[in-house]
């Protein structure tokens, strides 16, 4: 009998050895890598986006501060704190397996962020600075027209000028007029309503609620939808085109980084825009809207910093609702057929 309890003792020993054994071999692997010290976002490149990247979208408002941390590491442990790009100050993408920080436009052709930069259809960045409070056509097509009326602000101390897309006027089908656009405030609140929408001189009431949605009684098809509670709004007339819009200000960030030389009479608000358009022709003209003929070769120096669309007087309209720059296609409804585009503006 005290034999057996002797054998039994010498097995749990044995047992207990093996798995002491095995919990200190295990031991080194599940060691964590010790917190590396945090690091500073940077801008990534919009031309060398991470493939299959996987983004955490940041917005900013008056309650935050302008850099800080989110609920991201970097492949090496580190946390990464985030400071969006002075082109998009107030809502950005991070990528944070390199802390890396990206607009939102980067990801889409037909791009414009800031002092108004474009992507064409044929993916070529430009810049079309037009001028203050004057109309230029960027699309149009047999059904569709729209023209962009711009903004601006001198900087005295630089002698430089500055411009931005103030408002969009849309003429389609048999003359109907769509205005969106950005109204002025000398001190910029985020909780208030900076976008207007005006349908043929009627202006558009939608709720102040996200997802809140207008449909147009008068014309069939067309509807407005609040993208945000305010400040953000997408128009779409189904078959023909869609019309997310947004209202940002300059920030003082931005207006130091780029000698924009705001004052505190006015926070410069304007708009981002993006477009989608369906059935667009062959014949298709304006800043945007001809980078999507299937025939267009840019004359742009693509190589230089700041590539430049001049002729400016070519695209002019003589108002935001005029069809009659000397590039205008605009005719009547046409039942031309054609690939849906999209493109982007600010």
């Amino acid at each position: 009998m005290a034999a057996a309890k002797h054998a039994v003792a010498v097995l749990l020993m044995l047992a207990l050895a093996v798995a002491m054994s095995t919990s200190a071999s295990a031991q080194p692997l599940q060691k964590r890598r010790a917190r590396q010290p945090p690091i500073m976002s940077k801008p990534g490149d919009p031309k060398k986006l991470p493939p299959n990247g996987k983004y955490t979208t940041v917005t900013t408002n008056r309650f935050h501060k302008r850099q800080y941390e989110i609920t991201c590491t970097t492949d090496n442990g580190a946390a990464c704190y985030i400071k969006c790009p002075a082109r998009c100050p107030n809502k950005c993408l991070a990528y944070c397996a390199y802390c890396l920080t990206f607009c939102l436009c980067d990801f889409m052709p037909g791009t414009s962020c800031g002092d108004p930069r474009f992507t064409g259809g044929d993916g070529n960045t430009f810049y079309f600075h037009g001028r203050k409070d004057e109309s230029f056509c960027l699309v149009s097509d047999a059904g569709v027209h729209v023209n962009a009326r711009f903004m601006g602000n001198h900087n005295a101390a630089t002698g430089r000028n500055f411009t931005w897309v103030q408002a969009l006027g849309v003429t389609f089908g048999d003359g109907h007029r769509l205005y969106v656009g950005a109204r002025r405030a000398a001190e910029w609140d985020e909780d208030e309503d900076h976008v207007q929408v005006v349908l043929d001189g009627e202006p558009v009431d939608v709720e102040a609620a996200k997802n809140a949605r207008w449909v147009s009684q008068a014309v069939p098809g067309l509807s407005v939808t609040r993208t945000d509670a305010v400040n953000a709004v997408a128009v779409e007339l189904v078959g023909v085109f869609s019309i997310s819009a947004n209202a940002v200000p300059i920030t003082d960030d931005e207006s130091r980084a780029h000698s924009y030389g705001k004052t505190e009479k006015d926070s410069l608000v304007h708009l981002d825009v993006t477009y989608k358009f369906h059935g667009l022709t062959k014949d298709v003209d304006g800043v945007l809207g001809q980078t999507y003929r299937p025939d267009y070769v840019s004359k742009l120096d693509v190589t230089a910093k700041m590539p430049v669309l001049g002729d400016a007087d070519k695209y002019l309209s003589s108002g935001i609702f005029a069809t009659d720059c000397a590039v205008s296609r605009f005719r009547h409804p046409s039942a031309n057929a054609g690939a849906a585009v999209t493109a982007f503006a600010s």
